[in-house]
């Protein structure tokens, strides 16, 4: 099943410089990646953003995995030949 995101991220240009955040707060998801990149564990997050749901951060790695799948190039691999 692929989570849609879609119905939790949100970018607005008046809110936060137009960063996605999680819908009706002003949580980036640039600050929720890097607490899980920093370690951060999900009890942790929703305990400093008291606003957000295990849903709202399964939607951010939704949108982080998508948005990596549509920027990254894909090359060959070296063993293709």
């Amino acid at each position: 099943m692929t989570w849609n995101y879609r119905e939790r991220i949100v970018r607005d240009p008046n809110v936060c410089g137009g960063a996605p955040v999680v819908r009706g707060t002003r949580v980036t998801l640039r600050t929720i990646l890097a607490s899980l990149t920093e370690g951060a564990s999900v009890d942790e997050i929703l305990a400093d953003f008291p606003t957000l749901t295990a849903e709202d951060l399964r939607a951010v790695i939704a949108f982080a995995a998508a948005s990596a799948e549509e920027d990254l190039p894909v090359s060959e691999s070296p063993l293709a030949s």
